[in-house]
């Protein structure tokens, strides 16, 4: 009887997931609990660059979400898409904060994606030195221009034209350009040694007093 109950009890008692491992790559923020709305879009705005850099983004992401073992954090197309639309710029943002566990998990997504990319993203930002060197228009190098129109072409697909500081970057194609590109050097910076560990740091610059 009592073996009976202890068993209907152990079927019932939900399960309790332990976090990825690899969470604990990542430090914890002092004084921070969950992600502010700037660290979401700035997580946001990363990915975006990511996927103006190879077709099939998302996928990619999803992959890579599989093979870092946080499938209990990004699961499918549908979670990565509402975790992502937690950036306040973007058309249907969801008000909802990201867990530091969700904005680690992100980040590492994009490190790791950025890492498969490294020799095209040198690539795009040794090309924007000497083009811009030479006083020529960045559309003179094929590979950057294609970057460029891409990444403006999910911009304002996906972000919101009434926040002002979007407005702005849709009203002025060469800031939207310098964005970009500055995501690039973003993307290149978290490749190297404890690259990782300052990207994410940096995530809550001016975050912490």
């Amino acid at each position: 009887m009592s073996q009976s109950a202890s068993d209907q009890s152990d079927r019932t008692s939900p399960v309790k997931t332990q976090s990825p491992l690899i969470l604990d790559s990542l430090p914890d923020i002092p004084g921070v609990e969950d992600c502010s709305l700037r660290v979401q879009q700035k997580i946001d705005l990363i990915l975006l660059a990511i996927e103006a850099l190879e077709l099939g983004g998302s996928e990619y992401m999803l992959a890579t979400a599989k093979e870092l073992e946080l499938q209990s954090i990004v699961d499918n197309r549908v979670a990565l898409w509402r975790m992502r639309c937690s950036n306040p710029w973007r058309r249907s943002h969801v008000r909802t904060r990201l867990t530091l566990k969700q904005g680690k998990a992100l980040t590492l997504i994009a490190s790791y994606r950025a890492r498969q990319l490294t020799v095209l993203i040198r690539q795009l930002l040794v090309a924007q030195q000497q083009i811009q060197e030479k006083g020529l228009p960045l559309e003179q190098h094929f590979r950057l221009s294609d970057y460029l129109e891409r990444f403006r072409a999910h911009f304002r697909s996906r972000m919101n034209p009434r926040r002002a500081k979007v407005a702005v970057y849709l009203a002025d194609e060469n800031q939207l350009n310098d964005l970009a590109l500055s995501l690039l050097s973003q993307l290149l910076f978290c490749t190297g040694t404890y690259g990782l560990k300052r990207l994410w740091v940096s995530l809550f610059d001016g975050e912490v007093a």
